[in-house]
């Protein structure tokens, strides 16, 4: 196991073989890394925290300590990680409260970059991308495949769907839908779907279009959303993307961006 001299592990930390920890880290009790992930140095891990295999944390990372939400107490809450994560300089990762189901997940494959902060509760999917100082409050949940560029916070309880791409300096106080691209000049906005990253994950043409059409109707001036979605439904060919669309929409509890 390679671990420097200099760093301070817990005797009930759980470090598999194939791990690498770097100088200066500290890594508390109940924490758990898996094979070739690597902590290259000086950053601290407080558990319970499970975290999977081939993850890279660069310096100053801050990993599954406690809450800032006041109301929590230091009752046991969890921080779980899976595999193939590449976290940055600087990024924070809270744990979970009671008040939030006592857990904040990161799937896999994701990329949070420098000084990004993860609250408490967060559930984050894969293949996300988090840009540079990426903020999202509390109980914040991000589908897979989402891209929310630097400097934008997220408003706690919202959701960003799979797919959805959100331009750098947004504030989002409002769900966003999935695979739509939103842009904030001062005010978060839908300019419809996100063309450019469906395409690159091999979505039809046809999807892509008739999300694209779903988007126009939903801005529509004329149209309120139900008579949007009735017209959705009855103009744009049925897909299982646009079906998703449309029950996100549903399910919004704080609205979503429009």
């Amino acid at each position: 196991m390679a671990i420097h001299p200099t760093a301070i592990i817990d005797p009930a930390a759980r470090i598999h073989p194939e791990a690498e920890i770097g100088p200066f880290c500290v890594i508390g009790a109940e924490v758990e890394i898996g094979a070739r992930t690597r902590l290259m140095g000086q950053i601290f891990v407080e558990g319970p925290t499970w975290i999977g295999e081939d993850n890279i944390f660069y310096p100053f990372a801050s990993i599954g300590v406690a809450s800032q939400d006041l109301k929590y107490h230091g009752e046991r809450t969890e921080t779980r990680i899976g595999s193939r994560n590449k976290v940055r300089e600087f990024v924070t990762i809270h744990r979970g409260t009671e008040g939030g189901g006592s857990l904040t997940v990161i799937g896999d494959d994701n990329l949070l970059m420098a000084y990004a902060h993860i609250a408490h509760d967060a559930n984050i999917g894969s293949h996300c991308i988090l840009g540079n100082a990426v903020t999202l409050a509390g109980h914040v949940t991000i589908g897979d495949w989402a891209i929310v560029e630097a400097f934008s916070g997220v408003h706690q309880f919202c959701r960003i769907g799979q797919h959805a791409f959100v331009g750098g300096y947004s504030v989002l106080t409002r769900d966003v839908l999935p695979y739509s691209q939103t842009v904030t000049p001062r005010e978060s906005r839908v300019f419809g779907a996100n063309k450019v990253g469906l395409k690159r994950r091999g979505f039809e043409p046809e999807t892509i279009d008739g999300l694209h059409k779903s988007f126009r109707l939903l801005g529509s001036d004329t149209l309120n959303t139900t008579q949007a979605i009735e017209q959705i439904n009855s103009e744009v060919p049925p897909s299982p993307q646009v079906d998703e669309l449309i029950e996100f929409i549903r399910s919004a509890q704080r609205g979503f961006i429009k």
